[in-house]
């Protein structure tokens, strides 16, 4: 026994691993693992460093221990939190329940640190008249409100003479009439000034007859915002604003409300200019004290609180790592949160995203779209880049994770719903496709799709071609004829016939042949090759077909498996600012509980709007007969070995044909010599 405690004494805690996400990861299950963190070799922690910004998870904790104020959360700062803790707290098993409260029997008396929660704990209580031996994080926010509003009391008393309103209580209510109607009536003033200058100008600074002739026929009520447009009242060579009488209508309320809410104008019936410049400085001066009244009040106060929430930090400090600290290692040391799945989402995880009939659960805010981007494809995942906006104009981008399903219609452009941690709903746009394999099953279709998605791309874009260029030769021929009506008939009929449509162009669908016909050509040459193989059995036939299926989908099926067994989010948490120290993996079983596919039950009825279909054994009548064809045709073709090529022209063979053997061969016949003339 003595040698076994001096074996773990040398090597130190002992601490006990699992498989978390196909990775080997040491267990935080208990306060003694809490305890001995510092001893953890920093190469087994999952992540090095997060940002304190963008978590779902209280910022203020994260403030706390983020220690340095660089607006990350590092190794040592983690570990820093968990030696103060054993300075503060006898037993480290009370951070496993997460509650915001504690009593003052766990916190230890005779270390400093404790002793400091101790007093500020005590103070506190002490100052809301509470008499118990616990504190809760509540107090604490409730005493830090009580002394804001006894800072303000004591700012406001030391000030002395307190500055007197120009309205007395009713000074704001003057400030609003003023400020609703500032715009217009200096408006109105400027044209008074301009009649003043040139009284022929009146007519064009008034309000125009024919805008009222506009919208006369229509119901003015509902004109009320084309109406405040027109002129506050009709300018005047006096400039005497009327106060009660001949208003523009949709202002009437407004300069009612002035003269309620200022004294000055109170019983008068007219406003010259320089009784309203003194109204509005009187407002000006306000506002302007006001503000600065509020900053400095503010400053002063700010100053004070901070300088007061230092001295019962530890109070605070305590409380919070009681209920955040072992839920923020559950996310930092090991992705507990991330990969138990049992409700707790890990603080990375943004909300939900409805799209496709499908609801995406691994979402992430992001920071910066261009670095996220630029690195995504390396987590191996099919992932949708959103911008969502609220109902109250915020904006942000998430990146959500498909791991299950078909493609579908999934594309840019496509609109969808998230909800965020709290509920809140958002409308999000898909901006951006990172395209890779989400299952198995899926990439067995992928080079079926693909080449379909091809091959209709092609004829659609030659079909579209070949209609804009019928188009085209109708209305040439239709200018032309219109033009030619005067020329002759034979000339029109010769005319009509040289510019007869030109015939169905089968150039225009040679690529498409070609490709097609490559692809055939080559099945049928394997299967020529083969046909040694499939005459032996008759049943070879069908393993063949099946072969070459495996030869085209093979491939991708292969290739979406490795993709597959790589699929890893530490790319996309590190272009968020994280810094990854493990492989987070998001394998096939573990990505079918991150994406949600809609299921519905069986329905039976009869739908009136539903396509007809076909009988059963019609089906089976059909596939029967394709399935002969084929097997027909792949047999035909391994037993007589056809390839897809022209056979080469053979020259014809000419035999000799011998004599009889009792006839004698014929003599050839003998020239005659012919003397030369002499």
């Amino acid at each position: 026994m003595a040698k076994i405690d001096k074996l773990l004494a040398k090597q130190g805690y002992e601490w006990k691993y699992s498989t978390v996400g196909g990775v080997t990861r040491v267990n935080i299950e208990t306060g003694a693992d809490v305890a001995h963190l510092a001893e953890l070799d920093q190469k087994l922690w999952t992540v090095l460093s997060c940002p304190v910004k963008g978590l779902e998870f209280d910022e203020k904790t994260l403030a706390l221990l983020d220690t340095d104020a660089d607006g990350k959360i590092r190794v040592h700062e983690v570990v820093a939190a968990s030696q103060w803790l054993v300075q503060v707290l006898k037993d480290m098993e009370y951070l496993t329940a997460g509650k915001d409260s504690i009593d003052f029997a766990q916190v230890k008396d005779d270390t400093e640190e404790g002793r400091q929660v101790l007093e500020a704990a005590r103070m506190i209580l002490g100052k809301l008249g509470l008499e118990k031996e616990g504190i809760c994080l509540q107090d604490v926010q409730d005493y830090m409100a009580v002394y804001e509003e006894k800072c303000k009391a004591e700012y406001q008393a030391a000030e002395g003479e307190p500055y007197e309103p120009p309205y007395g209580e009713g000074s704001d209510a003057a400030e609003a009439a003023v400020n609703a109607v500032r715009a217009k009536v200096a408006d109105w003033y400027m044209r008074c000034r301009l009649v003043q200058f040139d009284e022929d100008a009146s007519a064009v600074l008034d309000v125009q007859v024919d805008k009222i002739a506009a919208i006369s026929g229509e119901d003015l009520a509902a004109n009320v915002a084309e109406i405040g447009t027109y002129p506050l009242a009709r300018p005047r060579k006096d400039g005497e604003l009327p106060l009660t009488e001949g208003i523009n209508p949709a202002w009437q309320g407004a300069m009612a409300a002035l003269v309620a809410a200022v004294p000055e104008l109170q019983g008068q019936k007219k406003m010259k200019e320089e009784e309203w410049n003194a109204i509005v400085a009187k407002v000006d001066a306000y506002t302007a004290w006001k503000a600065a009244g509020q900053t400095a009040m503010d400053e002063a106060i700010a100053a004070q609180l901070a300088a007061h929430a230092a001295a019962i930090a530890p109070v605070e400090r305590l409380l919070r790592y009681c209920r955040d600290y072992f839920k923020l290692l559950h996310n930092y040391v090991v992705f507990k949160d991330f990969y138990r799945r049992d409700g707790n989402l890990a603080i990375f995880q943004a909300g939900q995203l409805y799209i496709d009939q499908r609801c995406c659960d691994l979402c992430v805010k992001v920071s910066d779209m261009g670095k996220s981007t630029a690195t995504a494809g390396k987590s191996g995942m099919y992932l949708l880049y959103c911008h969502c906006v609220a109902k109250d104009g915020a904006q942000m981008d998430i990146v959500a994770a498909l791991t299950d399903g078909e493609i579908g219609g999934l594309h840019e452009g496509k609109n969808a719903i998230f909800y965020d941690r709290t509920g809140k709903d958002w409308d999000a746009t898909v901006t951006k496709i990172v395209d890779n394999p989400i299952s198995v099953r899926q990439a067995f279709w992928s080079p079926y799709r693909k080449f379909g998605n091809w091959v209709t791309e092609k004829i659609t874009k030659s079909a579209t071609e070949k209609e804009s260029k019928q188009f085209e030769n109708m209305t040439a021929k239709a200018d032309t004829a219109s033009t030619n009506l005067t020329a002759a008939p034979a000339e029109g009929a010769a005319a009509a016939d040289a510019k007869k449509a030109a015939p169905f162009d089968i150039a225009k669908f040679a690529g498409i042949f070609a490709a097609i016909g490559l692809a055939v050509g080559a099945i049928g040459g394997a299967l020529a090759a083969l046909g040694g193989f499939v005459t032996a059995k008759w049943y070879n036939v069908v393993l063949l077909i099946a072969a070459v299926i495996i030869l085209i989908s093979g491939p991708s099926m292969l290739l979406a498996w490795i993709k597959l067994r790589k699929r890893n989010l530490g790319p996309v948490l590190n272009a968020n600012g994280w810094a990854i120290n493990s492989n987070v993996k998001v394998n096939t079983t573990f990505g079918k509980t991150l994406t949600s596919m809609a299921k519905y039950p069986k329905v039976v009825m009869n739908d009136p709007l539903a396509d007809k279909k076909m009988a059963w054994w019609k089906k089976c009548l059909i596939w029967l007969v394709v399935l002969a064809a084929v097997f027909v045709v792949g047999f035909k073709l391994t037993q007589h070995r056809w390839v897809w090529e022209p056979k080469p022209v053979e020259e014809p063979v000419v035999e000799a044909v011998e004599a009889p053997a009792d006839e004698a061969p014929a003599e050839e016949p003998v020239a005659e010599e012919t003397a030369p003339a002499e």
